[in-house]
């Protein structure tokens, strides 16, 4: 199999979106110059080839770790967050696939430590959203979905991942402000966001004694292609994220660096924990 050939059943709608075709672009680069503070590490980020997972891949490339670059079909975005990895001077490996399937997050983790040299930081960043009005509408297939991608696949990741882990990884898990305020409009989506934040403090409970940190990360609007290609109105998204007490949507860019404190050893008396970039908005831990 190439580098470009995609694992797995395929979904049927836009999602999760090309990055390459939105405007206006999201923001992406690094903000300042790295410290090392990843060097010699191997990390796999799910959703790496747009939005908070390409800031993320290119702000820990920066920081000196290898990149597995998990995503579904975006190739050309793909082919970018690998061109801005390696221009950072670090290794990447693409990893196209559909990871509701449980043999491809097998498969996922396998390639990259084959190709990488080993797994230190799992980030469980790949999702998708199907706004609904109302919950009759909700298929049973789209539940099931939703559910398979932005939940399933970390227990799958996870479970592959574990045996290469060790005392000092890491692993990050992407869940939402719509786990804790609720989204009228995202009822399966926030629901799976509800189940990663217990996850995410169940399995620290799980691992923390084997000095592996679970951490997790609870973006606001952020300006990604899950927004526009992930069903959401001209008008609604004209207002995208005016909502915050900042008053805007957040930028790629402005989520990774949560990431990168709780990748390095910044973070090492951290775990189980949820950072919650957002624009100012309040909510309860």
């Amino acid at each position: 199999m190439n580098d470009t050939e995609t694992l797995g059943m395929i979904h049927e709608d836009a999602l999760p979106g090309h990055e390459s075709r939105l405007e206006p672009k999201p923001e992406w680069e690094p903000f300042y110059p790295g410290a090392g503070r990843l060097a010699g590490r191997v990390a796999l980020i799910t959703g790496a080839d747009s939005g908070i997972g390409r800031a993320v891949a290119a702000l820990f490339a920066r920081e000196g770790a290898d990149i597995g670059i998990s995503y579904l079909c975006e190739h050309d975005d793909a082919e970018e967050t690998k061109a801005i990895v390696e221009k950072e001077g670090r290794r990447a490996v693409l990893l196209p696939g559909d990871l509701g399937s449980k043999d491809i997050c097998g498969a996922v983790v396998r390639k990259t430590v084959d190709a990488l040299g080993g797994l230190d930081i799992l980030v469980n960043n790949a999702g998708e959203q199907h706004p609904d009005q109302d919950i009759a509408d909700i298929t049973e297939e789209q539940l099931k979905r939703t559910f398979q991608t932005n939940i399933f696949s970390m227990f799958f990741l996870t479970q592959a991942a574990r045996p290469h882990l060790k005392d000092g990884s890491a692993i990050i898990n992407c869940t939402s402000i719509t786990m804790y305020q609720g989204s009228k409009e995202l009822l399966d989506y926030s629901s799976t966001k509800g189940a990663i934040t217990a996850f995410t403090r169940s399995l620290s409970e799980n691992l923390v004694g084997e000095g592996i940190r679970v951490n997790g990360v609870a973006p606001g609007p952020i300006w990604t292609p899950l927004n526009p290609c992930g069903g959401a109105s001209p008008e609604k998204l004209k207002d995208f994220g005016k909502s915050t007490p900042m008053g805007r949507p957040g930028q790629p860019n402005e989520v990774a660096p949560s990431f990168l404190f709780l990748a390095c050893d910044d973070s090492r008396y951290m775990s189980g924990q949820v950072l919650h970039p957002n624009g100012g908005t309040i909510v309860g831990s």
